[in-house]
C-alpha cells in the first residue's frame, strides 16, 4: 500500500499540468481501489461553488463545466463537514443531488473525502460503485492518506499555475499575488533574478536565451567533458573492481552516447530554454518514470541519471558567468533557499529586495536583510521561483507579498509607498544626534547587534549608543578552520576599538541549531534542542578559553568589553564559565595586559532561564532576553520551518506575560536588563518592552531610526497604558491589532510604516 501510495504521489508531482496531474489521480484512484468512478471536484475560490475538474467513469465531457453550489449535494456536505462521506445508498441521503450530465444516476455506493491544505477545504475525492455497499475501513483509509499527500501538489499548483507546460508561451495575467512571510520591511520594485546553488539540479530556473547556438555549443561540450571524466574514473580505478563493478561505468557512457537523450535535450533548447533548464527538463522527465517503475533494479537506474544529470551540470556550470556578471541593473534576488553565501556574490547596491521560497522571517537570511534594510519576503512556498527569471516583480516586506507582472496602477501605487519610505528615512536622519527619551523624559537606551565589521560604521552613522550583540559565530563560519586567538583578538579588537567608550556586548561562540561550522559538523535530529552554544564550548575548554583570552586581550587598555553567555539552562552552566573566566583574566593579568575584569552576563533565551531569573542574578552583571530564541522555546515553533512559520510570533501572549515576569523577577536584583532579539528592532515591540521596564534594546542598525522615531513621540504613561491594555488579551492576533489602533491614536503609526502600505493587504 505504501509503495502505491509514493507512485501515484510522484506520478502526480512529475505531471507537467493541472489537469494531467487530476487526470492520474482519477485514474489511478480507480484501478488501485476497483471502483467504478473516480472523481476530483475542486473549490472555485471565488465563487466557491464545487466544479468537477476530472473523472473516470463519469461522462468526461462535462469536466470543467458541471458544479454544485457550496449548499448543494453530497460533495458539498464533505467540503462543509471537512470530514469523509461513506453512504451505501447515496440517493436516499437529504444531501442528494444528481449532477446533470455527468451519468451518475445509476451509482448508488459513495465513498468523498476533502482535500485539505492548511486548513483550508481544496476539493473533494470521490469514488462510487453502481451496487449498494458500504466502503470498508481500510478503503476509506487510503482515500484519506492519499488526500493528505496529494492536498499540497493541487494546492501549489492551484496557486501558482507551476505545473503548467514549461514551453508554454502564454504570459500569465497580471498582478498575480503570492503569500510569504514577511522578513524585512519595505517595498522593492524591480526584475526578478533566479539564484540557485551549484550542481543542483531540482533548483535550476528556466531562462530564455536568444543565442541559441552558443548553448548547444556549451551543451555539447559539457557532454564531452562528462565523458572524458567518467573514462579517467574508470580507469583509474580499474585495478580495483570487479568486472561487474567496471560496468557501471560503462552504463554511464552508454547513457552520455544515447542520442535519443541528448537529442530531446537539445530539442529543448531549440524551443528557447537556455542549456541548464533543458538538461533539468529532460533529466527531471526521465527520474520520474524510472521513479515509478516497479523493478527495484530499474528504479535504481533513477539515481544514476540523477548522477549524470548533476555532472553535466555542473560542467555547464563551469563557464557560466559569474553571478555577479548577471547584475547589469538593481534587481529582487529570487530563490527556493537564500543563503548569505549567495548574497555574498551580488554587489550590494544592486540589490533591491529579497525572496525565499523556504525560510522565516527570523532566517539568518532575514536577519541580514533587516541589517542591510533591503525589503525581504520568505517563506513564499507557492511561488513558481524556476518561471520568475527577468519578470516584473514587487515585494511587499511590510505584508509579506510578492506581486508578479504588475501593472502599471499597482506599480504606480507601490511606488508612491516607496517614495513616502524616503521622506521616512531622511526625517529619520534629523534624530541621528538627539537621545532616544519620551515626551516626558523617560530615558531608553538603545544598541545594536553585529557581527561584520561594515556594521560599525553603518551602526554609527544611525546613533547607536553600543553594541548589544556581538555575534562571534560570524567570523568563525566564514573560515575552513577555528580563527586562533591572534586572530580573534584582532576581530575582537576592531568592534571594541570602533564603539569605545562605549561598551561592546561580545557573545562567546553560539553554534549548533541552524548555525552550522563547515569543519566541525554537529549533525542530530532535533538540533534546537541539541548540543548548542554554552553546551558546546563548555564540553570543549581549549575553544571556550582560547576566546575568553582573545576577547579579554583585546579589551586591553579601552576597558567596555562585556561578556555574554548563551543558551543558558541553569545555574552549574554559569558557575562553571565564571570560573574559567576568572581563570584566563587572572592569567592574561600576570601577561602585563592593562585589562579590567569585564562585566559577565547570561542570555535568557530558554524556559528554565526565565524560572531561574533571581538565581542567574545573584550570579552575573547583567542579563539579555534572547527574543528569537525564547519564542520559539515557548511556542515550540521551529522559526526557520515555513510549514508553521504563522505560529512564531513574538505578540503571543505567553511571549509577552515571559518576558514581563523577567523584569519582576529581576526588578529587586540591580542588573541591567537588555532585549536583543528581532522583537526590540520591531516598534511596536519596542514601546511593549519599554512599558515592561527593560533598559537597553538592541536591534540591526536599519531598524535603530525607525525605534528611536517612535519612542520621542510618546510619553512612559502612553507606553504603560498601551502594555496594560494588551498584556490580558488571549490571541496574539488581538494583540497586534490593539496595538495598532492604539499607535494609530497616538499617530505615531505613520513612523512605521508608509500610510499606503495598509491599503496592499
Amino acid at each position: 500500500m505504501l509503495g502505491l501510495l509514493r507512485r501515484i504521489t510522484q506520478e502526480v508531482t512529475a505531471a507537467q499540468s493541472l489537469p494531467a496531474a487530476l487526470d492520474i489521480i482519477v485514474r489511478r484512484v480507480r484501478r488501485a481501489m476497483r471502483a467504478e468512478v473516480c472523481s476530483i471536484y475542486l473549490v472555485d475560490p471565488n465563487s466557491q461553488d464545487y466544479i468537477l475538474m476530472a473523472t473516470r467513469g463519469l461522462n468526461s465531457e462535462v469536466a470543467g463545466q458541471a458544479s454544485l453550489k457550496p449548499d448543494e449535494g453530497l460533495v458539498s456536505l464533505v467540503g462543509r463537514r471537512a470530514e469523509p462521506v461513506n453512504l451505501e445508498d447515496a440517493h436516499s441521503h437529504p444531501s442528494f443531488h444528481y449532477l446533470k450530465g455527468t451519468g451518475e444516476e445509476r451509482y448508488q455506493s459513495f465513498l468523498g473525502v476533502p482535500i485539505i491544505h492548511h486548513r483550508q477545504v481544496l476539493g473533494v475525492l470521490v469514488v462510487q460503485h453502481e451496487d449498494k455497499r458500504r466502503f470498508d475501513e481500510g478503503e476509506e483509509a487510503f482515500l484519506i492518506t492519499l488526500s493528505a499527500q496529494l492536498a499540497g501538489v493541487i494546492a501549489h499548483a492551484e496557486a501558482t499555475g507551476a505545473m503548467t507546460s514549461l514551453n508554454s508561451n502564454a504570459k500569465p495575467e497580471g498582478d498575480l499575488r503570492y503569500k510569504g512571510i514577511a522578513g524585512s520591511s519595505g517595498v522593492a520594485i524591480a526584475k526578478a533574478i533566479v539564484v540557485y546553488p551549484p550542481a543542483d539540479l531540482n533548483v535550476i530556473p528556466d531562462r530564455k536565451v536568444d543565442d541559441i547556438e552558443a548553448e548547444l555549443s556549451a551543451f555539447n561540450a559539457a557532454l564531452l567533458a562528462v565523458r572524458k571524466d567518467i573514462k579517467k574514473a574508470g580507469n583509474r580505478l580499474s585495478k580495483h573492481l570487479s568486472s561487474d563493478e567496471k560496468a557501471l561505468f560503462d552504463v554511464y557512457l552508454k547513457m552520455l552516447d544515447d542520442n535519443a537523450l541528448a537529442y530531446e535535450i537539445e530539442q529543448k533548447i531549440r524551443g528557447g530554454n537556455w542549456a541548464q533548464g533543458a538538461l533539468r527538463e529532460v533529466i527531471q522527465f526521465h527520474i520520474s518514470h524510472f521513479d515509478r517503475m516497479d523493478d527495484p533494479y530499474l528504479r535504481e537506474r533513477a539515481s544514476d541519471l540523477r548522477d549524470l544529470g548533476r555532472r553535466i551540470l555542473s560542467h555547464l556550470q563551469e563557464n557560466a558567468p559569474n553571478l555577479a556578471d548577471r547584475f547589469s541593473e538593481s534587481a529582487i534576488i529570487v530563490g527556493e533557499e537564500l543563503t548569505a553565501s549567495m548574497l555574498g556574490e551580488v554587489p550590494l547596491d544592486k540589490i533591491k529586495g529579497l525572496v525565499s521560497v523556504m525560510g522565516s522571517g527570523n532566517s539568518h537570511v532575514a536577519i541580514l536583510a533587516r541589517a542591510m534594510g533591503i525589503p525581504t519576503v520568505m517563506g513564499a512556498l507557492d511561488l513558481p521561483y524556476t518561471q520568475l527569471e527577468n519578470v516584473d516583480m514587487i515585494i511587499d516586506g511590510y505584508q509579506g507579498q510578492v506581486f508578479t507582472y504588475p501593472s502599471d496602477t499597482l506599480i504606480e501605487s507601490f511606488q508612491q509607498i516607496v517614495d513616502e519610505e524616503k521622506a521616512l528615512e531622511e526625517e529619520y536622519l534629523t534624530l541621528k544626534d538627539l537621545p532616544c527619551e519620551t515626551c516626558d523624559g523617560h530615558r531608553l537606551s538603545l544598541f545594536v547587534n553585529t557581527g561584520l565589521s561594515a556594521d560599525i560604521w553603518r551602526s554609527l552613522d544611525r546613533g547607536a549608543e553600543g553594541i548589544g550583540l556581538y555575534r562571534t559565530e560570524v567570523p568563525f563560519m566564514v573560515r575552513e578552520r577555528f580563527p586562533t586567538e591572534a586572530e580573534q583578538v584582532a576581530i575582537y579588537r576592531q568592534q571594541l576599538e570602533g564603539f569605545a567608550p562605549a561598551p561592546v556586548t561580545v557573545r562567546t561562540l553560539d553554534i549548533g541549531g541552524d548555525k552550522a561550522l563547515p569543519y566541525f559538523p554537529i549533525n542530530e535530529e532535533n538540533p534546537f534542542l541539541g548540543w548548542r552554544g554554552i553546551r558546546v564550548t563548555l564540553d570543549h575548554l581549549e575553544i571556550f578559553l582560547a576566546q575568553i583570552r582573545a576577547m579579554i586581550k583585546a579589551s586591553s587598555g579601552l576597558h567596555n568589553l562585556k561578556i555574554l553567555l548563551p543558551m543558558i539552562s541553569n545555574v552549574a552552566e554559569v558557575e562553571d564559565a565564571l570560573a574559567l573566566v576568572r581563570r584566563a583574566y587572572a592569567e592574561i593579568k600576570e601577561e602585563g595586559y592593562d585589562v579590567k575584569m569585564p562585566e559577565v552576563g547570561v542570555m535568557i533565551e530558554v524556559p528554565a532561564a526565565v524560572y531561574q531569573v533571581k538565581q542567574l542574578a545573584s550570579l552575573v552583571d547583567f542579563m539579555s532576553v534572547g527574543s528569537n530564541d525564547l519564542t520559539q522555546y515557548l511556542l515550540a515553533v521551529d522559526r526557520n520551518n515555513p510549514r508553521v512559520a504563522d505560529l512564531y510570533n513574538s505578540f503571543h501572549p505567553a511571549v509577552l506575560r515571559a518576558l514581563l515576569n523577567i523584569v519582576i523577577e529581576a526588578q529587586h536584583e540591580s542588573i541591567s536588563l537588555s532585549v536583543c532579539g528581532e522583537m526590540a528592532g520591531d516598534p511596536m515591540g519596542a514601546i511593549l518592552l519599554m512599558a515592561m521596564g527593560y533598559d537597553i534594546l538592541s536591534m540591526s542598525a536599519t531598524s535603530l531610526p525607525k525605534v528611536k522615531a517612535v519612542i520621542r513621540n510618546i510619553t512612559e504613561e502612553q507606553a504603560q497604558l498601551m502594555l496594560e491594555q494588551v498584556i490580558s488579551l488571549a490571541h496574539a492576533d488581538a494583540v497586534v491589532q490593539t496595538m495598532n489602533r492604539l499607535m494609530r491614536e497616538a499617530n505615531i503609526e505613520r513612523l512605521v510604516r508608509p500610510s499606503k502600505s495598509k491599503s496592499s493587504k
